[in-house]
């Protein structure tokens, strides 16, 4: 069998076991669910107060205890493998994702269960590619093979579930990686549809027509998912930085847990997933999804209802947030598509009460979801061909497309990295269809200092340099201090005409000769801006150094553009 084949054949039981992980977690869940909910029905309200405490106190303590490692939030795993990681994804990510999230989301934990399932199917390709010893770019591609197949098997949308892949796993769309994607992506939706049946997600009848006449009211739309997406990535990052405060995970757990439960207490469409609210939405039925609250009867009290599913989406902001950064497991997709859905109604319902009756409240859902996706995710196109195919046409595809691209620009200009992201691409590690940032991600500044540069002393005598010069191959001397700390640098070319003269060999210090670096690279920065210092200083040779100014050695701009066009070649070329 050819290469190409076996990458074939791997791609289509990637996607088998991409739509099983699918069906096995949502069905652990739900039987979660079914056990909480059943028998207990005189209490049952109040233990929304502490089933999401117990539920991430639980995972908090599976991940001390027998993980013994944080366990990571799906998708930004699969980002740093692919970036940082050589495709490799640790063994634990498995099976750690699919047990913690299912207890997550099963006790209310407010998140979805997409991108643990994308991470544990990303997880087994990885470890099939190292147990087979493939080479980085087949374990790239298995790996997006995994994220598109979890995606399709989970919305049974193969063609959204490519460009997902493509977007925001960072693949490059070629011949050679696009058939895997397609292999993975329709084996993935085969299994889901077969055990699965017709269990879809959302559910609706039919589409309302979409009028040009209402363009405007979905750029209104676009914008106003895109400010949603603002709150919501500035939520989590806020919640994140308040959390982290408090030391103990335990009690972190604790406190987050309890602040989740009062919420869904309260508002128990914030409970897990939350499709039913979605679908009852998309039904343009209100009074289902408002019907749980609670404190209050909404029954005929219109304002008050309003006023209530108006708050949702910044609440599901709020406990998704809590849930990720108090120690749960589990992804943003679900939190996105409420977000989306509920912002999305509502917006049609100020419309239908400013005297527009004739607009579709459905579609605004249908779309809003579009648009949040757009912005939380910053995945426009995955956005535009999930909804697109969810709902069996592309009847919406201009509104989706309006709205989605309005939504995204907004929010990438007030959040320049996703949830998904911001870790990854303020440390400069995120791989990027630009090619020449994606190959300087690659690289790493470590493997290309050069060591062995002589080093001289500042009070050090010319007759001491010239004894160094002769046992040294190199022309640059690096000075340094007694404490290791970098000074300068003395160029042979620079004092080869006194080097003979020997009158001067007690008399002249090494400090005396030597030039200050036209820059300095610290062995924190990232390639990027390794690249910039030498465009910026016009050298050829830059010494590395510490924080605390301790001298490590020198980098080579030939050696590094010799890295990097080897790098290019070996993961950009295309395989037979």
């Amino acid at each position: 069998m050819s290469d190409k084949n076996f990458i074939y054949l791997l791609s289509i039981v990637i996607g088998i076991i991409s739509g099983l992980i699918g069906v096995v977690l949502k069905n652990a869940v739900h039987l979660v669910e079914f056990l909480l909910k059943t028998g207990i029905s005189h209490v049952h309200d109040y233990l929304y107060f502490i089933y999401p405490a117990v539920g991430i106190f639980l995972v908090v303590v599976i991940a001390k205890l027998l993980i013994r490692d944080k366990v990571g939030h799906g998708i930004p795993i699969m980002l740093y493998a692919i970036s940082k990681g050589n495709g490799n994804i640790g063994k634990k990510d498995m099976w750690a994702s699919i047990i913690s999230a299912g207890i997550t989301v099963g006790f209310g934990g407010s998140v979805g269960l997409e991108g643990p399932t994308v991470a544990t199917s990303g997880a087994i390709s990885s470890n099939i590619g190292q147990l087979l010893r493939l080479d980085y770019k087949k374990k790239k591609l298995l790996i997006g093979a995994a994220a598109s197949g979890a995606l399709a098997g989970i919305f049974n949308a193969p063609i959204a579930a490519i460009v997902f892949a493509v977007e925001v796993i960072m693949l490059d769309l070629t011949i050679t990686s696009l058939i895997p994607l397609l292999l993975s992506s329709a084996s993935a939706a085969v299994v889901s549809r077969l055990l699965l049946s017709n269990d879809y997600l959302f559910h609706f009848k039919g589409i309302d027509a979409f009028e040009v006449k209402d363009v405007f009211f979905y750029v209104l739309l676009g914008l106003f998912t895109g400010m949603l997406s603002v709150l919501f990535t500035n939520t989590y990052f806020f919640t994140d930085k308040w959390l982290k405060k408090i030391d103990s995970a335990y009690f972190r757990a604790i406190i987050g847990g309890i602040a989740v439960g009062a919420m869904i207490f309260v508002f128990p469409q914030l409970y897990g997933e939350g499709y039913g609210t979605i679908n009852a939405l998309i039904a343009d039925d209100p009074v289902k999804a408002l019907s749980a609250f609670n404190i209050v009867d909404i029954t005929d009290q219109a304002v008050l209802g309003f006023i209530l599913l108006l708050s949702l989406p910044i609440l599901k902001a709020f406990a998704a947030s809590l849930t990720l950064n108090s120690g749960g497991v589990g992804g943003i997709f679900a939190p996105t598509l409420f977000i989306g859905s509920t912002g999305g109604y509502m917006f049609g319902q100020i419309l239908t009460s400013l005297g527009l009756d004739n607009v579709s409240r459905s579609n605004f859902t249908l779309v809003g979801m579009a648009g949040a996706m757009a912005g939380i995710l910053q995945a426009p196109l995955t956005a535009i061909f999930l909804i697109a195919e969810i709902t069996g046409g592309y009847t919406l595809f201009l509104p989706l497309m309006v709205t989605a691209v309005i939504a995204f620009m907004f929010a990438k200009y007030f959040t320049p990295y996703s949830v998904y992201t911001k870790q990854l691409g303020q440390g400069g590690q995120l791989i990027t269809h630009h090619k020449d940032r994606a190959v300087l991600t690659l690289m790493n500044l470590s493997k290309e200092i050069e060591k062995n540069f002589l080093t001289v002393n500042a009070f050090d005598k010319l007759g001491d340099l010239v004894q160094i010069v002769s046992r040294s191959s190199r022309n640059l001397f690096p000075v340094v201090d007694e404490e290791n700390v970098f000074l300068g640098v003395v160029n042979l070319n620079d004092v080869r005409e006194i080097m003979f003269d020997r009158e001067k060999y007690d008399t002249l210090y090494v400090h005396e000769l030597m030039t200050p670096a036209p820059a300095f690279i610290f062995e924190t920065d990232t390639m990027e801006q390794v690249m910039r210092k030498f465009d910026q200083s016009g050298a050829w040779n830059l010494p590395v150094i510490t924080d605390d100014s301790k001298y490590i050695g020198f980098v080579s701009k030939s050696k590094l553009f010799s890295a990097y066009r080897k790098l290019l070649r070996d993961f950009y070329e295309e395989g037979d």
